[in-house]
């Protein structure tokens, strides 16, 4: 915190210097000083590198409509969204669904990706995070949907069967690269993000779509 705020007031006293010169400051060297804050108030530790603060263009957009409290432009919307669906990978067997007790393990880990983690760490999903899933889990988040009775809302009763095809497609997408359906959505892209691998989506699946899972009793 102390390190933060020492380079907040130094960024800002050269900020003010520097306007009663040249006057004020257009919006994109605003932003460029506000980049320069957040990177000084955070270290590398372990396998958390300074990278991860780098945006790509879809998550800049996204912060300005935020920051700014203007929707996303449509045109811009569509294309992230679009990109989004393009990146999506397939299984490589054909076969989308796996072992539901092993998606409940992914989805109840959170571990991988953090400063105390090493290259050699399995990653959870942390789902549990932000979704209601397994109904005898009481500590779950509520910043995503609740996903209790996923697949059996949704009609899949033979995940093999033609009619469940849409459902599952979706939601391997969904999981995939989830801005595929909504631009600017706070969830994860596991799979692009290379979070999460081809057989632990597969058992994230199974969790959600089996009707065998709990999830869908």
């Amino acid at each position: 915190m102390k390190k933060t705020l020492v380079a907040l007031s130094t960024i800002t006293a050269a900020a003010l210097l520097a306007g009663c010169g040249t006057g004020a400051r257009s919006a994109a060297e605003y932003d460029k000083m506000t980049a320069e804050v957040v990177k000084a108030s955070f270290v590398e530790r372990g396998i958390a590198k300074l990278d991860r603060l780098e945006q790509d263009e879809a998550r800049k957009a996204c912060w300005e409509s935020e920051v700014t409290g203007k929707p996303l432009d449509p045109k811009v919307e569509k294309a992230i969204e679009e990109a989004a669906l393009k990146s999506v990978k397939w299984p490589s067997d054909g076969k989308f669904l796996g072992d539901w007790r092993e998606g409940e393990k992914i989805a109840q880990s959170g571990r991988g990706l953090t400063w105390s983690d090493n290259e050699k760490t399995v990653n959870g999903g942390n789902c549990y995070n932000c979704h209601q899933i397994d109904k005898k889990e009481i500590s779950y988040g509520t910043l995503g949907p609740s996903l209790w009775n996923y697949g059996k809302m949704r009609g899949v009763t033979d995940p093999d069967s033609p009619a469940a095809k849409p459902i599952i497609e979706y939601t391997w997408a969904k999981i995939w690269n989830s801005r595929a359906f909504n631009a600017c959505t706070r969830m994860p892209s596991a799979g692009h993000r290379g979070i999460l691998n081809e057989q632990q989506i597969k058992h994230i699946m199974a969790l959600l779509l089996d009707p065998k899972s709990p999830v869908n009793q």
